[in-house]
């Protein structure tokens, strides 16, 4: 049933790849694109996993691979940008106070993003975002507190 792999993947983990790939993004289309990207590249080379984390650790990190790719990719830099956020299908169902700490997080570099989504979204551990971004634990520690305190300033800022 090697086949089905993706598609089984899809259901399960489809929203939270997408929404990785948004918080790296900030733009649903292009989430949308590396989302497909992420289950494409599944579906071209079945992997056998050990349990959903394990695929669910896999597929955050392939989309967070692909997601600095896109970012890498000549058609980004030259893109022009007409609006810091897009417009998020997801945000509809949110409150103000949501909406408007998203577009707090969307404006932190994508480093600080990236931690703060799968720590506090996710609800990874330190170590588990280390094994996922193939970083050191203190590493992502100082992402983590620094995002916080950028952060707490923006917020002290409004």
């Amino acid at each position: 049933m090697k086949e089905n792999v993706a598609l089984n993947a899809f259901m399960k983990f489809g929203d939270t790849v997408l929404r990785a790939a948004f918080s790296h993004t900030g733009r649903m289309s292009d989430a949308e694109d590396i989302t497909q990207d992420v289950f494409l590249t599944l579906h071209s080379k079945p992997v056998e996993f050990s349990s959903d984390e394990h695929m669910k650790a896999w597929l955050l990190r392939v989309t967070v691979n692909k997601c600095r790719n896109f970012h890498k990719s000549s058609w980004i830099s030259g893109r022009v940008e007409t609006d810091s956020r897009g417009l998020d299908l997801l945000s509809c169902s949110m409150s103000a106070d949501e909406t408007e700490l998203i577009d707090i997080v969307m404006t932190l570099p994508e480093k600080y993003r990236t931690v703060l989504y799968l720590y506090y979204y996710e609800g990874y551990s330190i170590k588990e975002i280390a094994g996922i971004l193939k970083k050191n634990e203190n590493t992502v520690s100082s992402l983590l507190q620094r995002a916080r305190a950028k952060m707490k300033s923006k917020l002290e800022e409004e």
